[in-house]
């Protein structure tokens, strides 16, 4: 929780913003500095309109948090969507003394006079990193192959504060580029875990036809990959979109 957010104009910071220790907000930190938690200062930036949050966007707000003083203890990337090279500089920056966090906005922001009020809605969620597990075929046709399991995510609710975990019924799509490069993902297998026996892969056979192996379909609609050889780049990438719509990256070193 917040106690206070105040604009704070710059390149690519947006805003600033002070944590509240309990949730009596700032009141109760002025007058119980000797028993109260230290409020930290966070910075917060937004990402375009109709565009994804990009890599040059993070390394600039990065830049321009190490030459605050006080320094922030917390920096906020809140977008509609994240490029995946921008998710990964998030999640793999480790700076000593700083939280980095990635948070995905509601889409309904843009149309705030037509979407319905309802207490159930959130603007926000932060986003975590997906359980994936990368794991070598030690036997059969396959053997020396690699494959992938999605077995959920975690996510904080901001409602009750606490870290819940969603399972592989909760993810509507997942993707698989077992040659990440690094720069842009390029899935080779796609699949949709919640799809009926009509949707998904199954309603694209339908209208190509011929095109889709329908024997693959089945495999799909799952949350284990089919076997793959890993590429010349040895990273493999997996990304998840869950059943409320929130995007999350995880990227994997193929071991020898």
């Amino acid at each position: 929780m917040f106690s206070r957010v105040e604009p704070f104009p710059g390149r690519s910071r947006h805003a600033e913003a002070e944590t509240s220790p309990d949730d009596s907000g700032a009141d109760r930190v002025r007058e119980n500095l000797a028993t109260a938690f230290t409020p930290q200062r966070a910075v917060i930036c937004f990402g375009p309109d109709h565009a994804p949050l990009e890599q040059r966007q993070v390394a600039l707000a990065l830049e321009e948090a190490h030459t605050l003083v006080p320094k922030p203890r917390i920096v906020v990337f809140a977008a509609f969507q994240f490029d995946p090279e921008a998710a990964k500089d998030v999640d793999e920056t480790n700076w000593p003394g700083m939280t980095l966090l990635k948070v995905q906005m509601n889409a309904d922001l843009l149309t705030d006079d037509l979407k319905k009020k309802r207490a159930t809605n959130e603007s926000f969620w932060l986003i975590g990193q997906p359980d994936v597990q990368l794991e070598k075929i030690a036997e059969g046709d396959h053997a020396g192959k690699f494959r992938v399991s999605v077995h959920g995510f975690d996510y904080f609710n901001t409602k009750t504060g606490a870290v819940e975990s969603g399972g592989d019924d909760n993810i509507a799509t997942w993707m698989l580029d077992p040659d990440y490069d690094g720069c842009s993902l390029f899935p080779r297998q796609v699949f949709f875990p919640m799809a009926s026996a009509k949707d998904g892969w199954t309603k694209l056979a339908r209208h190509l036809k011929a095109e889709i192996d329908t024997d693959l379909i089945e495999a799909y609609r799952g949350t284990v990959s089919l076997p793959f050889e890993p590429g010349e780049h040895r990273r493999v990438a997996v990304k998840i979109v869950d059943d409320r719509g929130v995007e999350s990256l995880r990227v994997l070193e193929v071991q020898q």
